[in-house]
């Protein structure tokens, strides 16, 4: 195995002068040796010892990461742009897939305790969990991603849910549309109970207050989407639009209002959340409120990464704005090709029969 001694030997320096090279120590290097040793390591082929580099400095270069469901696109997507900026900072990202359970995600969270990782994001399945307590009785620094709880000493990162859902809803109210019913995310998360929260104060404030029997709640899935979807459009007196609480869900409700006979947008418009990829390319394409996944991820890492380097470093409330993305499912002209961002417009028209 090749040692850091044999690239000083090849090199003609000391193996001070390449644990400088390697790991950016104080000392200054002349570019002549740096040459040398560069060219040493990769005439060898040698690979720094990563056990021995943690042991030295007291970190991994790991940081762990807890999703709900790495199958959902949002945290599909949301884990690809934390990986990146991760990435991009030297880091290894360590990925545990709850699936939803709230043992399997206290395992997991264990589990990188254990591997001693420099860094942990949580993005919470329900609430409060056994972990918890866990967490808060080690130093690693922690960031909750897309939930809030009282864990001592994190950082939240979120976006405006109630702001977002607000949004949405007074967009449909501005078609002109008046009994806009909700397929809202499973109760006492705190993305439900935000968005639920936004879309009823755009009702009272346009005087539309009748919404108790418009809202159903179901976990943030296709099928959940279909089978709510299936239940509050087969009624009677049935919404003529939706505010859905996530793009998964609004898949399953187009699906639902095929079967029911109901076209989107002339019978039924339709406007979600998140802004996962795939809502541009459905029949008609989604109109959501697209969550900003790069800036989320950058919030993340690099808050832990200032905590990492200063433990001092007060916990903070990183909020993130979302951004309307108007097509085809609202009644708004449908954008040829997949993706395009249209602005919100004040006073959209009525879709045509």
């Amino acid at each position: 195995m090749v040692t850091r001694r044999d690239v000083a030997q090849l090199a003609g320096t000391s193996d001070a002068m390449v644990s400088y090279v390697l790991n950016g120590g104080p000392r200054k290097v002349a570019p002549a040796t740096r040459a040398r040793i560069v060219a040493a390591i990769e005439e060898l082929g040698y690979r720094p010892n990563a056990v021995a580099r943690s042991l030295k400095t007291s970190r991994t270069m790991t940081l762990g990461l807890v999703v709900p469901d790495n199958s959902n696109p949002f945290f599909a997507e949301l884990a690809r742009a934390i990986e990146d900026v991760a990435f991009d900072a030297g880091y290894t990202l360590l990925l545990g897939n709850a699936m939803d359970d709230d043992t399997r995600e206290a395992t997991y969270i264990r589990i990188l305790i254990d591997r001693q990782v420099d860094g942990m994001i949580v993005a919470p399945a329900h609430g409060a969990s056994s972990w918890i307590s866990e967490l808060s009785g080690t130093s690693v620094p922690r960031l909750i991603l897309d939930r809030e709880l009282e864990l001592p000493g994190a950082t939240h990162v979120l976006v405006d849910n109630e702001g977002g859902a607000y949004q949405a809803t007074k967009h449909l109210l501005g078609h002109g549309l008046e009994r806009i019913g909700c397929i809202a995310g499973l109760q006492g998360i705190h993305p439900t109970v935000d968005r639920v929260a936004g879309w009823r104060r755009a009702l009272a404030e346009s005087g539309h207050s009748r919404a108790d029997g418009m809202v159903v709640h179901a976990a943030f899935g296709r099928a959940d989407g279909y089978r709510a979807g299936r239940a509050l459009l087969s009624g009677p007196d049935r919404p003529e639009a939706l505010f859905v609480a996530s793009d998964e869900q609004a898949l399953g409700v187009l699906r639902a209002a095929a079967e029911l006979g109901l076209r989107v947008p002339q019978d039924l418009a339709i406007c979600a959340f998140d802004g996962i990829e795939g809502s541009a390319y459905t029949v008609p394409a989604l109109t959501t409120m697209r969550q900003p996944f790069e800036d989320l991820g950058r919030s993340a890492v690099e808050w832990l990464l200032a905590k990492i380097a200063d433990p001092e470093l007060a916990p903070s409330r990183i909020t993130h704005d979302t951004t309307l993305v108007a097509r085809g499912s609202c009644g708004c002209p449908d954008p040829p090709g997949g993706d395009s961002a249209i602005a919100d417009q004040s006073a959209p028209s009525v879709p045509s029969e």
